[in-house]
């Protein structure tokens, strides 16, 4: 539930004052970044893809009526977001191989070679290897920390989909990063 400083800030806001925006922003900004970043990997891209949403959010300001939590209207944005910069990249690729047909990418750099490994770099590369939705859910749920009902919300789908997506998205990342377990972590 918001509190009365929050609702005051979001009615201030959508009455059109520019400091409730911005502070709203300052309250979001970090959360929005982390959703982002957690869909597309790319630090420049998450940037541009929050300060997107937030852009979304002060058009549609005044649209908001409360029934969700400010912070799920939000959060949904960003991951509508995100998940379009994810489709347009992808089309990009496609398009980029198709162009270049002769052009075969080298794999990448072999995790279990790695001399010393960086843990958050493991699980970065574990999470970013997930279908899209599964992604959206381990990050939503457990780096986020929401409820299954709030990740159902932004997503649009049921409590049902959201574990189910959750359980499998995490028995993946354990099986990518299980010889972690065998360098001593």
């Amino acid at each position: 539930m918001p509190s009365d400083d929050e609702r005051r800030l979001i009615f201030d806001a959508q009455e059109g004052s520019r400091g409730a925006f911005r502070l709203i922003v300052e309250r979001y900004m970090k959360q929005a970044y982390d959703i982002a970043y957690g869909v597309v990997g790319d630090h420049d891209e998450a940037e541009d893809v929050a300060q997107e949403s937030f852009v979304r959010v002060h058009r549609s300001l005044r649209s908001f009526r409360g029934d969700a939590g400010f912070g799920t209207w939000l959060y949904r944005i960003v991951m509508n977001v995100s998940l379009n910069r994810l489709r347009k990249r992808k089309m990009k690729e496609q398009r980029e191989v198709r162009m270049q047909t002769q052009y075969r990418e080298q794999p990448g750099p072999d995790l279990l070679n790695v001399e010393q490994p960086d843990l958050r770099i493991h699980i970065e590369r574990a999470l970013h290897q997930l279908p899209t939705l599964q992604r959206a859910v381990v990050i939503l749920r457990h780096i986020n920390g929401m409820s299954t009902r709030e990740v159902g919300a932004i997503l649009g789908c049921s409590d049902g989909t959201v574990k189910t997506h959750l359980h499998r998205g995490l028995k993946k990342m354990r099986t990518r990063l299980g010889f972690l377990k065998v360098e001593g972590f």
